[in-house]
């Protein structure tokens, strides 16, 4: 399997690696460039990023999925990352696997400074996994955030 960037293997030796170099990857004060190259290594080509966000004139007030490749997410990040810290951290996983694949549902919160008090924001991201019998990559991530309306499940918190 041949990566357009080359992985650290460190980032992609286990499930907990490569999810740890997820949260790292995007972390970072504000104004701080990302490492790109990282983040791209971690992906299988034609790997999507989901985001809910909410439908452009929707009447319905509903969060829909925002399909992104890995360079539009890049694309859609690096301007607020430019302006504004973010610290996303894992506070909860579960992981199911079977085979050469893997689901994480992990619990994050985000912080615009590492030692604010209380994160501005948290959700999940589901994310599914691939091994190809030499490393992990990831296949897809889909993420909502906690709203009033959307509160986040005790079955997914610590």
């Amino acid at each position: 399997m041949k990566d357009s960037a080359k992985a650290n293997p460190a980032d992609v030796q286990s499930v907990d690696a490569i999810i740890a170099a997820l949260y790292d990857g995007i972390s970072g004060p504000a104004g701080k460039r990302r490492d790109w190259d990282r983040e791209r290594s971690l992906y299988f080509p034609g790997a999507r990023l989901i985001p809910t966000a909410m439908r452009p004139g929707g009447e319905s007030n509903q969060p829909v999925p925002n399909l992104l490749d890995v360079e539009g997410f890049i694309a859609r990040v690096e301007p607020f990352f430019e302006k504004s810290g973010f610290y996303e951290q894992e506070v909860a996983r579960i992981t199911e696997q079977f085979g050469q694949m893997a689901h994480v549902w992990s619990t994050y919160e985000s912080r615009h400074d590492l030692n604010d008090p209380e994160p501005f924001m948290r959700g999940i991201n589901s994310i599914q996994l691939f091994h190809d019998s030499e490393r992990w990559w990831v296949v897809s991530i889909y993420w909502h955030q906690e709203t009033g309306d959307h509160p986040i499940p005790n079955k997914y918190l610590p």
